[in-house]
């Protein structure tokens, strides 16, 4: 990727939501991108996820957030209802109209879809089935080996390559991931009728929750509390499920046989992940959960790394100087993604301690911090 016309080069490692999210911001600011990825083609994890104000914002600036409320489900309240049956409804920050959702739930397939067409409408590269082996420094360049045994050297590296990124290693950021006593479930469902927000409700010993991603689609999830990590076979996955919704009444009750009916359910553990150090490494760097990994109870991991994506190709044009923009980078995103973090491992631990009521007004105060600018 040496360019002679001056046009700088960057490698991403990684095309999920940051990697691509950052391909396009890039393109846009004249880079030439290549993107690598290790899995398939058309491969993405999970059914659905949120696409709250500051993603929104961010997809606005980059022209995609009507792509996004077109493919999803455009919502403005998160309706948390406690053991005893009390509802506390949270109005999230409109943050690109008044006159438009605040928040969105689309499938994942839908928004990676996106996001890769826009990517590959900008002149991006990706190639999959390909990972990263070694990185040096060569000259004021980040220079790549791959796992194919090809070298690249550009003017910059990201690592956008996930909770366990290898990148994060290779530029010497050795980060725990941290598990936190939870394990998820996600089974795919039709959209119930009342469902037109995100709703939760906290059980005596679980919380389970509705999150629309279409007009004809929504996922159902469940927090399952005091769990060792592990796997479970995936033929009695939409059993077991229905299992933890047994206890609970009314609405859920409702859309239970649909998820023992489900085709689609997945079980995943909560884990976080927070980078102390420094995110750069001369011109190379991490974003994302890379560097940044929440857990999901303030459906915002997303919004992290689309904002990322669009900081980062930010700072590196008020910046000639690559490290200097990079260093830019973490110092205006730090704060934020860290205060994200902790604050989702605080209401992970007060859903453990059966605390719900403790957790909504957290929630909502965390929401409202991110509807600051980015």
């Amino acid at each position: 990727m040496d360019n002679s016309d001056g046009t700088r080069s960057a490698l991403i490692v990684g095309a999920g939501i940051a990697g691509l999210t950052t391909a396009s911001a890039l393109a846009r600011w004249g880079w030439s991108v290549e993107v690598i990825e290790t899995g398939s083609e058309g491969t993405t994890a999970g059914w659905g996820l949120s696409l709250t104000g500051p993603s929104l914002r961010a997809l606005h600036s980059l022209g995609l957030a009507d792509q996004c409320l077109a493919a999803g489900y455009g919502m403005s309240v998160i309706t948390n209802v406690d053991a005893n049956g009390v509802a506390s409804p949270i109005e999230l920050p409109h943050l690109i109209g008044d006159d438009r959702p605040a928040m969105a739930g689309i499938a994942r397939p839908e928004l990676h879809r996106i996001l890769r067409a826009e990517a590959l409408r900008l002149g991006t590269r990706i190639h999959y089935g390909l990972g990263v082996f070694r990185l040096a420094q060569q000259g004021g360049q980040a220079c790549a080996e791959l796992t194919d045994g090809t070298v690249r050297t550009v003017d910059l590296l990201v690592g956008a390559d996930g909770i366990r990124s290898t990148v994060r290693g290779l530029i010497g950021r050795p980060t725990p991931i941290r598990y936190h006593g939870q394990m998820v479930w996600r089974a795919r469902v039709p959209r119930p009728d009342w469902a037109t927000g995100v709703h939760t409700f906290a059980g005596d010993g679980h919380q389970t929750g509705v999150v629309p991603i279409s007009p004809s689609q929504a996922y159902v999830f469940v927090t399952e509390n005091g769990m060792r990590p592990g796997v479970l076979p995936d033929a009695g996955l939409a059993a077991r499920m229905g299992d933890l919704l047994a206890p609970f009444t009314g609405r859920v009750a409702e859309i239970r046989p649909e998820v023992v009916r489900s085709e689609s359910v997945i079980r995943r553990p909560v884990r976080t992940a927070l980078v102390d150090a420094p995110w750069s490494d001369g011109t190379r760097v991490v974003l994302g959960d890379a560097a940044h990994a929440p857990s999901p109870q303030m459906a915002s991991g997303a919004a992290l790394a689309i904002e990322d994506g669009l900081v980062l190709a930010q700072e590196l044009d008020r910046y000639e100087d690559i490290r200097k923009a990079l260093e830019a980078f973490t110092d205006r995103r730090r704060e934020r993604c860290s205060v994200l973090v902790k604050t989702s491992v605080a209401i992970a631990r007060l859903e453990q301690e059966q605390r719900h009521r403790d957790a909504y007004p957290l929630i909502e105060a965390c929401h409202h911090r991110m509807a600051q600018p980015a």
